[in-house]
């Protein structure tokens, strides 16, 4: 039988169990409200940040055209400014900067509006690091589209400039027609169909490979593994990972899926197989195999059906057409590479995909005469 003086010692003990769960409730509520002021603060230094530096573009831009029409003049003026503001304010105002900020005006001068009261009418969407990136693309579409993506991703500085250098806007944009592109430039990519999720082609620099190296299938298997968040980055957004050499047994015998991922958006399986050589029919086969497989005996109630990617060397897309059929909306076969395209490449194989297209146009049509 306990005392009353113990009571009250139990008692004790719980009242100030209970006003530490309170103190750790009000810790967190508190918490929550800094980390908010924070971000906002934040967001607020860089809007302003790349409001100025706007400005400050303009006004090196102004000067220029009122002094001497000469290439000195202009690097003379930026050195001399750098150096007066750098005494004033600090760093932020080098040479390299200072040239950015010119540089920002001349790129975005179309895009920035400014009031009679002087106000400017532009919501910045990523910090100065990536406005620096972005002002070296020529083309406005493709500009808007890589601001937008950063955006919409939360790309750091480095993930963006690898996603210009790999041309994705070239790549998404391929198959895009001019409505499209619009889209694109103002919303960034959208997934809305398997094909939208596909890039071709794949862009693997990451791995350090040389392109003429020989590799077999399953030391490819294991870079992209030991490289899966540069993998994910340059498959885009969507794809989750789940497995790797996914078990299928039949009738006592076992095949393996080289890659599984699931597509958060489109709400399906994802299986990636990997050949280092040209698609022929057997890897289509044998990917339509594991599509079937997941569709029959993995999808769950909610799921949409897989989705096969191959990868390879070089792929035909007649090869595709004739041995899955016209109606095939799930399989898709995309070229691998291991160094970052140029402009001239993508064309080539625009080309040669227009060229596909109308051939296999032509064969529709002399099927339809029969």
């Amino acid at each position: 039988m306990t005392t009353k003086k113990e009571q009250k010692a139990v008692k004790t003990n719980s009242e100030l169990t209970s006003d530490l769960t309170n103190v750790d409730s009000v810790y967190q509520r508190i918490v929550e409200y800094l980390q908010t002021v924070r971000y906002t603060i934040l967001q607020t230094i860089n809007t302003e940040m790349v409001l100025v530096y706007w400005r400050i573009g303009k006004e090196i831009i102004d000067q220029e055209q009122y002094g001497e029409v000469r290439a000195a003049y202009g690097e003379e003026l930026i050195r001399n400014l750098s150096k007066k503001l750098t005494n004033e304010f600090g760093k932020g105002y080098s040479v390299s900067n200072l040239r950015n900020m010119r540089q920002f005006y001349l790129s975005y001068q179309d895009e920035i509006h400014q009031t009679p009261s002087g106000e400017l009418l532009f919501i910045p969407k990523v910090s100065w690091s990536k406005y620096c990136l972005l002002m070296q693309i020529k083309h406005k579409e493709a500009r808007a589209f890589y601001e937008q993506e950063a955006l919409n991703n939360k790309w750091s500085v480095r993930e963006l400039d690898r996603q210009i250098g790999s041309l994705l806007y070239e790549r998404v944009a391929k198959s895009k027609d001019k409505q499209g592109l619009m889209k694109l430039s103002i919303k960034g990519q959208e997934i809305e169909k398997p094909e939208d999720a596909i890039k071709d082609p794949i862009i693997l620099e990451f791995l350090n490979i040389p392109e003429a190296h020989q590799m077999v299938e399953s030391k490819l298997e294991e870079a992209l593994i030991t490289n899966l968040q540069h993998f994910l980055l340059e498959l885009g957004k969507g794809f989750a990972f789940v497995a790797r050499q996914k078990r299928i047994t039949l009738d006592g015998n076992n095949f393996y899926a080289d890659l599984v991922f699931y597509h958060t958006i489109l709400k399906c399986y994802v299986v990636l197989d990997i050949k280092t050589h040209k698609l022929n029919h057997g890897d289509l086969g044998q990917i339509q195999f594991y599509v079937n497989y997941f569709d029959q005996e993995i999808v769950t109630e909610g799921d949409n059906p897989t989705i096969g990617l191959v990868l390879c060397t070089d792929k035909s897309d007649a090869m595709v057409k004739y041995t899955l059929g016209t109606q095939n909306t799930q399989i898709f076969a995309s070229k691998y590479q291991f160094h970052l395209p140029t402009e001239d490449e993508l064309a080539a194989e625009l080309k040669k995909e227009i060229k596909d297209i109308n051939m296999r146009m032509k064969i529709l049509d002399s099927e339809k005469l029969k």
